[in-house]
C-alpha cells in the first residue's frame, strides 16, 4: 500500500470536508425537494449527486478495473457530448434514498483509491492522465462547484472558506487550455494573478513584474473559472487585453467550452 504524500492528504481531507458540507444540505430534503432545479440547464438536485456518485466511482474504475474503465470510455466515444448528461441523467431516477447511499459509498472508495494508488504513476482519465493528488483536486472542483449549484437551487448560502484555493490552482493552471478550448492562441507571457482568499490571505501566482495582470476575489475567481458567474458581477479587474479575454473565457473544467452563466438580472 502506498503511504499518500503530505499534498494527496491535505487535498483529500479538503474534499471530504466538502462533500461533508454537501451531504448535509441534501440528507433532509424530501423526495420533491430532490427534484428542484439547479442554475445548470436540465439539472436537478438528484441529477447534479448522480453525477458526483458516477464520477467518483469511474475514477476508481480508471484505477482499479481496466475492462471498466474501457466501457465508460467507448461510451463517452459513443456520445462524445451528451454521455456526462446520459449518466446522470440515468442515475437521477433512483430513489433519493438510494442515490444518496450511492453517493456516500463512492466517496470514501474513491478517497482508499487515491491513497493506493502506485507512488509516482499516473491514473487514466477522459482527459491527460492524472496523479492521485490532481485527481483528488479535479474532484473537489467538481463537488464545490455542484455544491453551489444544489446551494443556488435550495436559497441557501454557502460560507467561503479557503478550501476553494484548490480549484484557484486549477483555475491559473488551465489558462492555455482555456484559450485554446475556444482555438485561440494562447498568450505566449505568463499573467500575475493575485486573489484575495476568504480568509484574507492573499495567494499569487506568476511573475510579480508580468505585464498582464489580474486580481480581485478568490470566490469569484473560482466561480468564473468553474462558469458560476459571469464575468460582469465579479470583482475581478485585469490589467492587458489578453488578462480580460482570458476571464470571458476562463475554464477549469475538461470537455467543450461551456456557455457560461447570465449576467444577473437576464435570467429574470
Amino acid at each position: 500500500m502506498t503511504v499518500p504524500d503530505s499534498v494527496l492528504t491535505g487535498v483529500l481531507a479538503d474534499l471530504a470536508a466538502e462533500g461533508d458540507r454537501l451531504d448535509e444540505l441534501v440528507a433532509g430534503l424530501s423526495d420533491d425537494e430532490w427534484r428542484t432545479a439547479t442554475p445548470a440547464e436540465g439539472w436537478d438536485v438528484a441529477t447534479t449527486i448522480a453525477h458526483l456518485a458516477w464520477t467518483d466511482e469511474v475514477a476508481v474504475k480508471a484505477a482499479r478495473d481496466k475492462e471498466a474503465w474501457d466501457a465508460e470510455v467507448m461510451g463517452a466515444i459513443m456520445n462524445p457530448t451528451g454521455y456526462v448528461d446520459e449518466m446522470a441523467l440515468q442515475g437521477a431516477e433512483a430513489a433519493p434514498a438510494d442515490l444518496l447511499a450511492r453517493w456516500r459509498a463512492a466517496r470514501p472508495a474513491l478517497v482508499q483509491t487515491l491513497r493506493e494508488f502506485p507512488e509516482g504513476e499516473k491514473m487514466m482519465w477522459f482527459g491527460p492522465p492524472m496523479s492521485p493528488a490532481s485527481m483528488a483536486s479535479a474532484r473537489f472542483m467538481e463537488t464545490w462547484a455542484h455544491g453551489l449549484d444544489v446551494a443556488d437551487a435550495l436559497g441557501v448560502e454557502l460560507e467561503p472558506t479557503d478550501r476553494i484555493r484548490h480549484v484557484a490552482h486549477i483555475g491559473v493552471r488551465t489558462r492555455n487550455y482555456s484559450f485554446k478550448n475556444n482555438e485561440l492562441e494562447a498568450p505566449a507571457e505568463e499573467f500575475r494573478v493575485e486573489l484575495t482568499a476568504p480568509s484574507g490571505e492573499v495567494w499569487t501566482y506568476g511573475p510579480e513584474d508580468a505585464a498582464q495582470k489580474v486580481t480581485g476575489s478568490a470566490l469569484d475567481f473560482c466561480r468564473l473559472v468553474t462558469q458560476r458567474v459571469h464575468r460582469d458581477d465579479t470583482d475581478l479587474v485585469a490589467t492587458g487585453a489578453d488578462a480580460e479575454q482570458w476571464l470571458t473565457i476562463a475554464q477549469a473544467f475538461a470537455g467543450p467550452a461551456g456557455g457560461g452563466r447570465a449576467p444577473k438580472g437576464d435570467d429574470q
